[in-house]
């Protein structure tokens, strides 16, 4: 039975019409779910914290057997330590590669690739393990952790800066070393005496100062990035020290840039002894402040997916201390973000094969991203049907048998409270039709308004 958790609604008009989410739990029984990809079908896979991945069917039902269990190998004594990073290869179903990132035994970083058995597709081989890419981490925090295939079918990786405070070694903004990095490698190829290739266009290939694995530089911990699946943009959500957390994007064919860190928290100066000239670096498209308790972020993904539209092009975030979740639109000139409250610890979230979201709990939880203007109806007491929902050119409507015998005026407002159309209906059938096909694609809300002054809405879709 899957139950739906709703945030509160901003006022926006006489009745609610705001951009806002809600999330229906999806799957349950997990422990500390800390990665969430799909593999090129309707299937979810789940990386555990402690070095477990688990199916998860498009049905929100979870495969008895276990996809991958290298627990044995996996250190994760330290909180940001574990399986963290989980990529299957863009050709997996018919190679049967996936690649993991984790921190072994002493607390070092591991790339590894795996294959599934055979053809099976819900089973690994837990001996087929190529390490692909190894590094040293000097402390057991900022790992980062994600993997991430992009549009160019190479490998991104995001290492973090090796951890303590205030990156002590200056790893951000040593270009010898990989930590504090978005890495990029070539694993087409990949064999034990070859695990991987630098790509030719990589930005410092050649130079004799840099690794020619990194892509960027400047990160502090981006513990997840994502590329935008409609036009590639990469997204970083980069995890703040004391006071700011921050998001970045850039079009993916961006290389070497420097984020900033550990010269800069955000847009604010952190320790820019010496530091490059700020004209030089990538500052965010969007930072936040530790107000209210919030103290680190989990980046997400822009929403591509068709069952929402209010929520296209909407970037989604999380905040782990604060349980809130953040969405981010560019609107009117400027990126404008807005928090709303869940019950969570938001660590991961995952795009399925058709853009829909998922976000997981460290309480063990997958829950689906779903648009409050296509839930239940708010005015329970007097139910309103309305179908088809999402609708073309024809709205049929039911009203509640309590109001035969009245006469109703139908109002059909935009999302910006604007009345578009009113008809009056003075007869005493409960079932109406109304022709929409005069309307453009969007979200309306339909008033039925009662003769005796009664009111009920719902919200509707036009395709």
């Amino acid at each position: 039975m899957k139950k739906t958790t709703t945030f509160l609604c901003l006022l926006c008009f006489y009745f609610s019409l705001s951009q806002d989410i809600e999330l229906e739990s999806f799957a349950t029984g997990f422990n500390r779910p800390v990665n969430i990809k799909h593999a090129g079908d309707d299937r979810l896979f789940v990386a555990e914290q402690d070095g477990i991945i688990k199916i998860v069917n498009s049905d929100g039902s979870v495969e008895p057997t276990n996809f991958l269990d290298i627990d044995a190998i996996v250190g994760s004594n330290g909180n940001e330590q574990g399986l963290l990073g989980l990529a299957f290869h863009p050709d997996f179903d018919t190679n049967g590669y996936f690649f993991v990132n984790y921190t072994n035994n002493s607390g070092d970083t591991v790339i590894s690739r795996f294959s599934r058995i055979g053809i099976n597709p819900t089973i690994a081989d837990p001996n087929s393990e190529l390490i692909i890419l190894t590094y040293s981490q000097p402390y057991s925090n900022h790992n980062g952790g994600e993997l991430q295939f992009g549009p160019d079918g190479y490998l991104y990786i995001s290492s973090g800066d090796g951890g303590s405070g205030g990156d002590p070694q200056n790893n951000g903004q040593n270009l010898n070393s990989l930590l504090g990095k978005l890495l990029r490698i070539d694993v087409n190829n990949a064999s034990a005496s070859n695990p991987y290739d630098i790509p030719a266009d990589n930005p410092f290939v050649g130079n004799a100062s840099a690794r020619d694995e990194i892509w960027a530089y400047g990160l502090r911990n981006a513990w997840k990035f994502s590329f935008d699946s409609a036009n590639n943009d990469l997204w970083i959500a980069d995890v703040g020290q004391n006071a700011r957390e921050e998001i970045n994007m850039v079009a993916s064919t961006n290389a070497g840039l420097n984020y900033g860190w550990r010269c800069y928290e955000g847009n604010n100066t952190y320790n820019t002894s010496g530091c490059p000239s700020s004209s030089t670096l990538t500052f965010p498209v969007a930072e936040y402040s530790h107000s209210g308790g919030r103290c680190s972020i989990t980046g997400g993904y822009v929403y591509r997916g068709t069952t929402y539209p209010n929520l296209v092009g909407t970037y989604l975030f999380g905040d782990v201390c604060t349980q809130e979740i953040g969405y981010l639109k560019f609107e009117g000139g400027s990126w404008n973000s807005t928090f709303e409250n869940f019950s969570g610890n938001w660590v991961a979230f995952g795009e399925d094969i058709n853009g829909e979201l998922y976000v997981s709990s460290l309480g063990g939880t997958i829950y689906k991203v779903t648009d409050s203007l296509l839930s239940i109806d708010e005015n329970t007491q007097n139910s309103l049907s309305i179908y088809p929902n999402p609708a073309n050119t024809i709205l049929n409507i039911d009203l509640p048998d309590s109001t035969s015998g009245n006469s109703t005026t139908f109002n059909i407002y935009d999302v910006q409270g604007k009345l578009i159309k009113s008809i009056l209906k003075d007869n005493n059938d409960t079932f109406t039709s109304i022709n929409i096909s005069d309307l453009k694609s969007g979200f309306y809300v339909l008033e039925a308004k009662l003769d005796e002054d009664g009111k009920i809405t719902k919200k509707f879709v036009i395709n």
